[in-house]
């Protein structure tokens, strides 16, 4: 993993250190507590303290997925996303189709896991992105083969989740998920198109229909009333403004050097 200072709209290099395993794909943060996922040989997490600024490895908090390893095709079948529960007391891990399972860990105040994750087993749902809403439920784009769509669902103390609702996005491939300005934006790789969604307090969603995108849409980020969809088929970033009842009108797009096929953006 690289670290970063940041300087304005200039990055500079800190760090560079080990994941703990192969091929990082997503990193999650709580306080001075960080926890990366690993997707390749069968997935792993490994847990870091952030020292001013520089990773310091966690001691022991290594952790085995038990994916298996030689489940194909690869995309599909890796962890999807790593996620902090708002208050920091549970991590929460995807594994997309490789057992299609909601993983949370327990996490102690010192930053480490519990030996072994409650596994929320969701049969052919392919959970992927996730995200939390402002009452504390559990915000899932699910990729599954048939009915894609986002759930929501009430993340328990003892690590099971409860299921509030599913709605489909009616696109192909969701697989990402990001809240902007009081709404959730799931991205459709499969159909270049971000789908929008109102939720009440509840956890009820209703879709607000869907927006096109430059092709390869993966995942999405918000500043304020803005919404940033990175699109990796031409590396293109998408520049959205999130009207006020949830819809989206373009304001431009952004070509990024050397990030064709690139995943995983934020802004801030």
């Amino acid at each position: 993993m690289s670290v970063f200072a940041v300087r304005g709209d200039q990055l500079a290099l800190r760090q560079v250190v080990s994941s703990g395993g192969a091929f990082p794909v997503s990193v999650a943060v709580h306080g001075n507590v960080v926890y990366v996922v690993n997707a390749e040989d069968g997935g792993s997490i490994q847990g870091f303290f952030d020292v001013f600024g520089h990773l310091v490895p966690l001691p022991g908090s290594n952790r085995v997925l038990g994916l298996d390893a030689a489940a194909t095709p690869q995309f599909t079948n890796t962890p999807g996303q790593v996620a902090f529960s708002p208050n920091g007391s549970q991590l929460i891990v995807t594994t997309k189709a490789n057992g299609d399972d909601i993983d949370v860990y327990s996490v102690d105040h010192f930053g480490y896991l519990s030996i072994a994750p409650v596994m929320n087993a969701e049969p052919g749902a392919v959970p992927f992105g996730v995200t939390f809403d402002q009452a504390g439920h559990l915000v899932v784009a699910e990729s599954s083969s048939t009915t894609p769509g986002v759930a929501t669902f009430t993340l328990n103390h003892n690590g099971t989740v409860t299921q509030l609702d599913l709605v489909p996005t009616g696109q192909v491939a969701t697989c990402w998920v990001a809240p902007a300005d009081g709404y959730f934006f799931a991205s459709n790789a499969g159909s270049g198109s971000v789908s929008g969604y109102q939720q009440d307090g509840a956890g009820q969603l209703s879709l607000l229909g869907a927006t096109s995108t430059d092709g390869g849409t993966v995942d999405a980020s918000a500043a304020g009333q803005f919404l940033y969809v990175q699109t990796g088929a031409n590396g293109i970033v998408d520049e959205f403004h999130v009207n006020g009842n949830g819809t989206l009108s373009a304001i431009g797009s952004v070509t990024v050097p050397r990030a064709v096929g690139g995943e995983g953006i934020v802004a801030s």
